[in-house]
């Protein structure tokens, strides 16, 4: 009898530790996210309750995706902003430059269509000689 109440017991105890076991578990996400001062917390605090319904099936990227961001570094693109940002100057440089040029060819250009004007007079008259 008393056997009974003794198993009786460790399966409730096993069941209760389980249960709260995988509630531990499911807000390990939040609390790096916390830790880490993240944008997103309320977001993975809810998507770690949603995991509960889902068997933790999304848990792991809940875990990825609060272990991404850091508040010393952010989200750790700041390297690829500086370079883009960089790019972007140079392209609007070479922008002006192109413009600048294109304005140089057509005044070259226009500068050779009044000699050719004033030459074909020029040449007409000889003809006409």
């Amino acid at each position: 009898m008393f056997l009974d109440y003794f198993a009786l017991g460790v399966i409730i105890f096993v069941a209760v530790f389980l249960f709260y076991g995988v509630i531990v578990i499911h807000d390990i996400p939040y609390e790096i996210a916390k830790k880490r001062n993240h944008p997103q917390q309320d977001a993975l605090h809810v998507a770690g309750w949603v995991s509960l319904f889902t068997l933790h099936a999304i848990w792991p990227f809940l875990w990825i995706w609060a272990t991404l961001y850091r508040e010393d570094r952010g989200w750790g693109f700041n390297k690829v902003v500086e370079r883009e940002l960089a790019l972007e100057d140079e392209v609007k440089q070479l922008n002006q430059t192109v413009a600048q040029l294109e304005q140089r060819l057509s005044a070259v250009e226009g500068g050779q269509t009044a000699l050719h004007v004033v030459e074909t007079p020029s040449n007409d008259q000889e003809k006409e000689s």
